[in-house]
């Protein structure tokens, strides 16, 4: 039998961040590992629960942050997931928005050129 509250017991870890606030100047925030993420170009931060038990949370930009320091079990580890991440976000991306002039080599008519017109091609 698997043990559900094993998740819970083991030690993932903290992360501090450093990040500019504009109120409150230069600022040091250390939270679980799992409370932070980086996506879009900010730093997300598990700041608190509100009364319903959702999660509130605080996106910092990451031109205000000086540096996140995290400790890790194992570095390849903590590597291997931000490849798998980055991974998957392209791959996800690639389903949105086709990759290419959206035209299949196969499809009727010339390839389209594109190029600048000067006064010898009307003559």
């Amino acid at each position: 039998m698997v043990d559900d509250d094993l998740e819970l017991e083991r030690d993932i870890g903290e992360a501090t961040i450093v990040y500019d606030e504009p109120d409150d100047g230069t600022v040091r925030k250390t939270v679980p590992n799992e409370h932070v993420a980086y996506f879009q170009d900010h730093w997300i931060i598990k700041t608190d629960e509100d009364d319903e038990g959702h999660d509130i949370v605080r996106r910092i930009p990451s031109k205000r942050v000086h540096y996140v320091e995290r400790s890790v079990e194992e570095f390849e580890e903590e590597v291997q997931t931000m490849i798998d991440q980055v991974q998957s976000f392209a791959s996800e991306l690639r389903t949105k928005i086709p990759v290419g002039g959206g035209r299949d080599e196969d499809e009727d008519g010339p390839p389209i050129e594109v190029g600048v017109r000067d006064e010898t091609d009307e003559k």
